[in-house]
């Protein structure tokens, strides 16, 4: 099956991406946690449109590696002193009775380390995610594709999606600045120049974005003119607050194991529905037009379905306690891979092929 060249909907690529963070969360295991990163990284690699905002992956992968790093770090020196073969061992410090839990120095455990090493790599699995649907989704289309209950929020929306993409467009400009005039643009010393520009030229780049939005009348709604417009708008937000709620709770059922039995994917499935609903009824109210609007066609529908395959096959192969999902690691050994858990998060790659490719020159 193939398509013509187009840039997929936004909500498409963060819906799949949003699918593939889910699945992260129903795993600890190493080997299914890399291969939703390398599906991740090679989706981007293949369907990434030619901007400078699509970038962004390689800041968010290597954020993730930081927080492994970083969460190693606390392990040495805080963490809790699990039993196996130690690796060394670090100057110990006696702790008042009130910090019980808490260490300070101490003997070092490689099952200790290869615990905290799969935290550290699942929360960097998830921030590969949020890059991947950064890189993918153009925020300028997405803020378009908006539905119009969530107009008022336009502005705050546009300083939340737009921030990470214009950080890393400020980053590489600050950089190439910074090399033109001989000054360190990489390494320690690059950060510590580079980190307080890139910060505020893109978040002053973002709130000029939102102040353009709101002088050109965004989230602005028409004068009705009969007297239920009002109360309409009302039951429309109290539909989408009561919706957004419960498909919040219903997350939290699906994705933790622990969770009390049914009250996941009911409150799920009641919560879309309202949200679809109160979407509906407020957009039919609406009477703004878009400029060449995004069409939702059969490849969005196969690239979520994609990164929902991968959810649902790790929420079904928890729910029937398949092995491997939750290794242990004491004592320390090589987890082993589940099959059929593997090839459907291998699925979630699918998207780098059956989607339309990249226009040429399109930045979208």
């Amino acid at each position: 099956m193939r398509f013509a060249p187009r840039a997929l909907h936004p909500i498409a690529w963060w819906l799949w991406a949003l699918a593939l963070g889910a699945a992260a969360l129903r795993t600890t295991n190493p080997f299914l946690l890399g291969l939703l990163m390398a599906s991740a990284w090679i989706v981007v690699a293949a369907r990434r449109p030619h901007a400078p905002w699509a970038r962004s992956f390689g800041s968010f992968v290597r954020l993730g590696i930081a927080v492994i790093v970083v969460r190693l770090a606390i392990q040495i020196l805080f963490g809790v002193r699990l039993p196996g073969r130690e690796l060394f061992a670090l100057p110990s410090v006696e702790l008042p009775d009130w910090a019980a839990g808490v260490t300070l120095g101490g003997p070092v455990t490689a099952e200790a380390l290869a615990a905290a090493f799969v935290e550290g790599l699942q929360l960097a699995v998830l921030l590969a995610c949020v890059g991947a649907a950064n890189s993918l989704a153009s925020p300028y289309r997405l803020l378009r594709s908006m539905p119009a209950v969530l107009y008022e929020l336009g502005v705050a929306v546009t300083v939340a999606l737009s921030f990470a993409p214009q950080a890393t467009v400020s980053a590489q400009r600050v950089r190439e600045a910074r090399r033109l005039r001989g000054r360190p643009s990489s390494g320690i010393g690059g950060l510590r120049g580079m980190a307080v520009p890139v910060l505020e030229i893109a978040l002053e780049r973002s709130l000029e974005l939102a102040a353009s939005m709101d002088s050109r009348g965004y989230g602005r709604r028409p004068t009705s003119t009969d007297g239920h417009g009002a109360g309409r708008r009302r039951v429309a937000q109290a539909a989408t607050l009561v919706g957004a709620l419960a498909a919040t709770i219903g997350v939290y059922g699906v994705l933790d194991g622990a969770a009390p039995g049914g009250i996941g994917f009911p409150l799920l499935g009641i919560g879309v529905v309202l949200l679809v609903a109160s979407f509906a009824f407020a957009s039919a109210r609406s009477p703004r037009t878009r400029y060449r609007p995004d069409p939702w066609r059969t490849p969005e529908w196969i690239a979520v379905g994609c990164g929902v395959a991968a959810l649902a096959a790790l929420v079904i192969a928890s729910n029937v306690g398949v092995d491997g999902l939750h290794p242990t690691f004491n004592p320390l050994e090589m987890p082993a891979v589940p099959l059929l858990p593997a090839l459907a998060i291998l699925v979630a790659a699918a998207p780098a092929v059956v989607t339309p490719a990249v226009p040429v020159g399109g930045s979208q």
